[in-house]
């Protein structure tokens, strides 16, 4: 193949396994325990009947400190994948976060997407960067790595385990991100169950309709019976 079609190449094979993984996604979700993963496979889901719900894309000034209150005014912790750049923009949010509680994961420095698309070197550093940065504003080294936007391939897994670090994928996705409005966050939050993963956003965008969701969700969850946890508690 031409040199010159290398990058080209690798960007589509980057999609492919994007659609591939949003497939598996699916499946995860309609089975009664999503797969819990390991060091060579993202986790889809927590162990027992417990829910994990995950924030990505911070810490950002407006939403992450009210998300935090929150959290604190119903007792819980969620797990923060940030972004490096991000950290060293507010390295004072991420000191907040780890002072309440809430396990810090590794999301890349800058979100590139696809991130898979990344030659090896780039990824690396990517996720190298991240860790010195939370290490840098918190003294903590993080122990869990999700893909910006869940762009995992095999060369990401493998990185990610040199680096010894687990991969963390998703169960519950409500597209928050996008703004679809509070009541089809709500309602797909909602539908959560025992065992899965929630994605939802502090950064990256106004998440007024994240917070506002959250704020009626979270207690119709701990009303059912369910019990949050964090992705680390069985690492």
């Amino acid at each position: 193949m031409n040199a010159g079609h290398g990058p080209l190449t690798t960007h589509l094979c980057a999609q492919a396994l994007h659609y591939l993984l949003f497939a598996y996604r699916g499946r995860q979700l309609l089975r009664r325990r999503p797969a819990r993963g390991g060091p060579r496979w993202p986790a889809f889901g927590v162990p027992g009947d417990g829910i994990a719900l995950t924030i990505d894309d911070g810490p950002h000034p407006r939403w992450t400190p009210p998300l935090l209150d929150l959290l604190d005014a119903h007792g819980i912790r969620a797990t923060f994948f940030l972004i490096g750049d991000r950290v060293r923009e507010h390295p004072e949010l991420a000191r907040r976060i780890m002072a309440a509680g809430h396990p810090i994961g590794n999301h890349s420095m800058t979100h590139p997407q696809p991130f898979a698309a990344l030659p090896r070197p780039a990824l690396r550093a990517e996720i190298d960067r991240t860790q010195r940065a939370i290490e840098d504003a918190t003294g903590v080294t993080p122990r869990l790595f999700r893909a910006p936007g869940g762009n995992w391939s095999p060369t990401v897994l493998r990185t990610t385990a040199d680096l010894g670090l687990t991969p963390v994928d998703w169960t519950v996705n409500p597209s928050d991100w996008r703004s679809p409005g509070v009541e089809r966050i709500t309602r797909t939050l909602s539908r959560t169950r025992p065992g899965q993963i929630i994605l939802c956003h502090d950064g990256g965008g106004d998440r007024s309709q994240t917070l506002a969701a959250l704020t009626q969700v979270i207690p119709r969850l701990i009303g059912q019976g369910l019990r949050f946890v964090t992705v680390a508690e069985d690492r």
